[in-house]
This record gives structure tokens, sequence and C-alpha cells, in this order.
């Protein structure tokens, strides 16, 4: 495999997603969560449910972690329009407060969805928190709990996020510059 040489302009450093996830986590402290389910959606949240875990841990909460795997793009950039199901949450969610946890919030028909699926099971209360929202892409109405930062209308790779499975390793958030190959790859990292 090797890696793609496209130059990737970084939109939000380590330094600045580090401050937002221990900013989230005490806010979803503050929310006073019972009996506390993490659902992370992958593929594209994991690095952000990750480390939004481990802040929540220094906040004094102690979640369990679940996942499940919804996908509205499979190879794309934009979303067809259509949830599925790739792997569902195993753990009971009746009762519980669950804070869904996904990478960006968008057209919002993911994060609904999932929101909803977890309501249908009853939930006692499922929030919502996302590393990336873009208010001007909504075709559902949604809001998030929660948001680590606002995002300009660009596809947007790293800290999780892909493009085609490739760039989800990279530390930050980037946009990908396809017309300007680089063997420096990064600008600003």
């Amino acid at each position: 495999m090797t890696v793609p040489s496209h130059r990737v302009r970084v939109l939000f450093d380590e330094t600045a997603i580090a401050r937002r996830n221990e900013e989230i986590a005490a806010a979803v402290r503050d929310a006073a969560p019972r009996d506390l389910l993490v659902v992370a959606v992958l593929k594209g949240s994991f690095m952000f449910a990750a480390d939004l875990l481990r802040a929540l841990h220094r906040v004094g909460l102690a979640p369990q972690v679940e996942f499940v795997h919804l996908s509205s793009y499979r190879e794309a950039t934009v979303s067809s329009g259509q949830v599925e199901i790739l792997r569902d949450v195993q753990s009971e969610v009746r009762g519980r407060d669950v804070l869904l946890v996904d990478d960006i919030l968008e057209s919002g028909r993911t994060l609904v969805f999932a929101k909803d699926l977890l309501a249908a099971r009853g939930a006692r209360r499922v929030l919502t928190t996302v590393l990336l929202e873009k208010p001007g892409k909504r075709a559902v109405s949604i809001e998030a709990d929660f948001v680590g930062f606002t995002c300009p209308d660009v596809f947007v790779v790293g800290y999780g996020m892909d493009a085609a499975h490739a760039f989800r390793q990279l530390p930050f958030v980037g946009v990908v510059d396809y017309a300007s190959p680089d063997p420096g790859l990064f600008d600003g990292a």
C-alpha cells in the first residue's frame, strides 16, 4: 500500500482537537448522565471516540462503550441518503443514558437514524456529540448536543475520517488538495 501523494492542509490541529475533547467531556459530565453508554459510530468517529473516552475518564465518568457501524457513503464522497446498519450495538440500552459519538454532522441522516434507533430501543436519554458540524448541509432536522467545531463546506479527512479509506491515520483534520501532489504531504502539521 502506498501513501497517497496529495498535500493535506490542516483545518483543525491536534492541540485544538485535544482542547475541545476536554471541553466536551466536561459538558457531558455537567449533563449528569446516568448509567452512561457511549456508542461510537464507526468508522469515522473511532479516533474522536477514543480520545473523548479518555477525556470522560479524566472528568470522573466511567461509561461503558459500544459501537455501531452505519454507512450512507460507502466509497462515495457524498451521502446516498440511505443509512445502512453494517454492525449493530450489542449492549442493552433500555433505561440508560446514551452518548452517541459521530465524526461529522452534515446531512444529519446518519445521526437521526442512530438516535431514533437507540430511543426506540428504550434509552432513557440519547445525547449526541460530533467532532464537526456543517450547519448549511442539513437534510433533516437535528442539532447535536455537543459540537467540537463548525466546519466549512469542504470534504475533510484525518482524525478517523477518510477519502476512499485513505488519510484516517492523520492526527488532525484536514482538506486534501488533489490538484497539488507534493512529497511533503502535509501543510502545517
